[in-house]
């Protein structure tokens, strides 16, 4: 494959690779069906900041957020089996009893671990020892700039956290396993080693839990945005919407079985942050994983991590240890 330039890089070597927002297919049908997948994605996002924004603060609270996900969440299992993008993608009752195992481990286990020793933990040792008076002049602003501030510093450290995991084999073995996925759909970004969701979980976000209105409208962001990185289904996304924000597109791109285009779009939310340090590739992909598509089973999920690391620092001082020949 000859692939295509994309500044310094070469995209498209290894695997297909559909570069640029002119040659991505777009929603066939009638005037509905292509209004409805044109606008539903922006609709939704600002049908979600309206509830965050007027609701009473009785239901403005955690519970209901979650509610909120799960629901949405299902509300877009069903435009998957309507509606795929690929036929590939398809999801199948096994591949979908394995994504609830991860969708389960992130509300029990995780939830649970970062508790006592991770975000949550930190950010509330911070918090007892903070002269939150500082930051009065935020809790000044308008309560839709508090909550783009909160969402986009979130994302900005999620950007190089996940840049990061590419980069450093250290982090890079966490992460390597949610690679291996081989199609999207709404559950794959549960799908990982608990080691790595611990680490991209890690994050500012919980700062601002004093603001609550402001924070509950910042993930709003997150689930009306983000949650279409990981989704089986064509949108007729705005030209605005894609130079702003993460699409499936983009993340399709990430996951490509293309080296160099999986080393592109690393940001959850804001694709512009990717835009502004030169990672962002426009484009999708339809054949995802690594090693040639090679699924990962659940063990080997929860174990690669150390089993990837012991057997790396074996061979490192397997080659120390040979002595040269005289």
């Amino acid at each position: 494959m000859d692939g295509v330039r994309v500044g310094k890089r070469i995209i498209g070597t290894q695997a297909p690779v559909t570069v640029g927002w002119e040659n991505i297919p777009k929603v066939e049908g009638g005037p509905a069906r292509r209004f409805f997948f044109t606008w539903f994605q922006p609709t939704m996002l600002l049908a979600l900041i309206a509830f965050w924004y007027y609701a009473p603060n009785a239901i403005a609270k955690t519970s209901t957020a979650i509610g909120i996900g799960i629901g949405f969440k299902v509300l877009l299992l069903g435009l998957e089996w309507l509606a795929p993008r690929h036929e590939s993608w398809r999801l199948t009752w096994k591949e979908l009893t394995v994504d609830l195992f991860y969708v389960s481990l992130g509300y029990t286990v995780l939830r649970v671990i970062d508790g006592y020793i991770g975000s949550d933990a930190l950010i509330e040792a911070v918090q007892g020892s903070f002269d939150w008076h500082k930051l009065t002049w935020f809790i000044g602003l308008p309560l839709l700039l508090q909550a783009f501030l909160i969402s986009f510093v979130f994302d900005f450290g999620q950007y190089w956290m996940h840049r990061g995991m590419h980069n450093w084999y250290p982090l890079w073995v966490t992460h390597a396993p949610h690679h291996y996925i081989t199609q999207l759909n709404v559950n794959k970004g549960a799908v990982g080693n608990p080691v790595e969701l611990f680490l991209i979980g890690l994050g500012v976000g919980g700062m601002f839990d004093f603001l609550p209105r402001a924070a509950l409208l910042a993930g709003t962001f997150g689930l009306a945005v983000g949650t279409y990185q990981h989704i089986n289904v064509r949108f007729n996304s705005p030209r605005w919407w894609r130079f702003l924000f993460n699409t499936t597109e983009h993340h399709s791109v990430h996951h490509s079985q293309d080296y160099e285009a999986s080393r592109s779009n690393y940001s959850n939310t804001w694709i512009i942050i990717d835009r502004m340090f030169g990672t962002c590739v426009d484009g999708e992909a339809e054949l995802l994983g690594m090693e040639g598509g090679r699924r990962m089973s659940i063990r080997e999920t929860m174990v690669y991590p150390f089993a990837d690391s012991w057997r790396t620092l074996k061979e490192k001082f397997a080659r120390h240890s040979v002595m040269p020949a005289e």
